[in-house]
């Protein structure tokens, strides 16, 4: 039965093993381990106390040898490396007290290959007060202990992957949001869309029931939250205004089956700023029916969105003015015309003696007296008014659903804010020429502009003819 076992079994002689070990008590050893830990020569002494007898065939097969003195002249390349860190606990075993010892480690066969072995070892019956016969029994554990080491290997790996993503990622529990869609869908509910209009307390309750079971480093940084803890506790403050529309749209997704979602969304930082998120939202494999995992990568397009933004302000203002420009000005004279409100009354503006600046003190000087016009105008200009620059030296203010009388207003306002500007900066000064129009019942775009500009053009040669007089007067 020994021979034929199919696991590895050495037989083998602990008594020198025993009596070295009433040495070392007589020497005032009390603590094995740690007197065997500080020096490695000191478990090397115990392991030679330990004389082997016997091994059976599967011991020959599993390390390589062909018999019991090629296995046993080569003791020291089987047992080596890793094997004496866990020997220790073995001999601690013996020196505690027990008559049997167990440990996992690792011996290597005569070839060289490692093995990862479990070690049951036993003192046997009679044999108790002299260790003269122990039986160990050696199992092969090392395609096992291989995959444990791959798979925890691969979880690392994983880990690594989810903790220093460029995104933020965030895996929570769904599975109570999937528990509520399936309650209200057997209440005979069939229109999501219209049940959340009707129900919006709903969407807050989903919102509610989210579990987050984990996030990444990119998320606090993403969050300026200072560690998870923090974070979980203000979601509140991360997940407001916008979000609970963009999360009604994520469940009306999940209603209808769609597990994989990718959405812009608006979330905010700790400390307030505004977070634009591109949002991909994905049900993990193998919760499909259950929702208990899922995966949310949120890339921040802060910057993007920035730029889009700026790049549209761009393409309907004028740099220099900050005033709307001719490419809106255009747009907006077309909507009016199509929609209204009506009467549309539009006063157009002159800047008066701009060629002359720039041609005696300069282009920056002239530009700085465009900016002035933007200044006074985006003053005066609230919505649903629009002031817009329209030339070089040409403006425009737009007043939909206004009559004669708002225009006149306007215009008033307008002189007052240039008599305040002139005080404030002095010379050269600032001179607009005005004039208003409102439209009449049925009238064309193209003729109340027309109508616009001449009452202008009639402001600036009055204005020009009263300097003339007055120059003549002077001299």
């Amino acid at each position: 039965m020994f021979d034929l076992a199919p696991v590895s079994l050495w037989l083998e002689d602990f008594s020198a093993l025993k009596a070295h070990f009433e040495t070392l008590r007589a020497q005032g050893v009390d603590d094995l381990r740690t007197y065997l830990r500080q020096d490695s020569e000191r478990v090397r002494i115990c392991s030679g106390c330990i004389r082997l007898i016997k091994v059976n065939r599967k011991t020959l097969t599993l390390f390589g040898a062909d018999d019991l003195e090629m296995l046993t002249s080569n003791l020291a390349g089987i047992f080596r490396d890793d094997m004496f860190t866990t020997h220790v606990e073995e001999l601690s075993q013996l020196w505690d007290g027990h008559t049997e010892f167990f440990s996992t480690t690792v011996n290597y066969t005569l070839s060289g290959k490692r093995l990862d072995i479990e070690l049951k070892g036993s003192v046997l019956p009679g044999y108790e007060n002299d260790w003269r016969r122990v039986l160990i029994a050696i199992e092969d554990v090392t395609e096992r202990e291989t995959a444990r080491r791959q798979l925890t290997s691969s979880e690392a790996y994983a880990r690594g992957l989810f903790e220093h993503s460029p995104v933020s990622l965030w895996v929570e529990d769904f599975s109570s949001i999937r528990r509520l869609l399936e309650d209200i869908r057997a209440r005979g509910i069939s229109d999501f869309r219209v049940f959340t209009d009707v129900h919006p307390e709903f969407v807050e309750r989903c919102m509610s029931e989210i579990r987050v079971i984990d996030i990444n480093r990119q998320t606090l940084e993403l969050f300026a939250a200072p560690d998870k803890a923090t974070l979980l506790h203000r979601l509140d403050e991360a997940f407001r205004d916008e979000m609970r529309q963009h999360f009604r749209e994520q469940l009306i997704d999940l209603w209808n089956g769609k597990l994989f979602q990718q959405r812009e969304v608006v979330n905010y930082s700790l400390d307030g700023a505004e977070l634009h998120l591109y949002l991909q939202f994905s049900v993990l494999p193998g919760h499909e029916k259950d929702w208990a995992q899922v995966q949310i990568a949120l890339t921040d397009i802060t910057a993007r969105k920035k730029a889009e933004a700026y790049l549209e302000y761009l393409g309907k203002h004028d740099v220099l003015t900050k005033l709307h420009n001719r490419s809106f000005y255009v747009d907006e004279l077309n909507r009016l015309e199509r929609k209204g409100p009506t009467p549309i009354t539009i006063v157009m503006i002159d800047l008066d003696g701009l060629k002359f600046v720039n041609d005696q003190m300069g282009h920056s000087v002239g530009d700085a007296l465009l900016t002035r016009v933007g200044e006074v105008l985006n003053k005066v200009a609230e919505k649903p008014a629009h002031a817009a620059r329209i030339g070089g030296d040409e403006f425009a203010v737009l007043l939909p659903g206004s009559d004669e009388q708002a225009g006149k207003a306007m215009m008033d306002q307008i002189d007052k804010l240039v008599d305040l500007n002139n005080q404030f900066y002095g010379e050269p000064r600032l001179s607009l020429s005005l004039g208003a129009a409102t439209s009449l019942p049925g009238e064309r775009m193209e003729a109340l502009l027309k109508r616009a500009d001449l009452r202008m053009y009639e402001a600036k040669r009055a204005r020009f003819m009263a300097v003339e007089r007055d120059r003549r007067r002077r001299i």
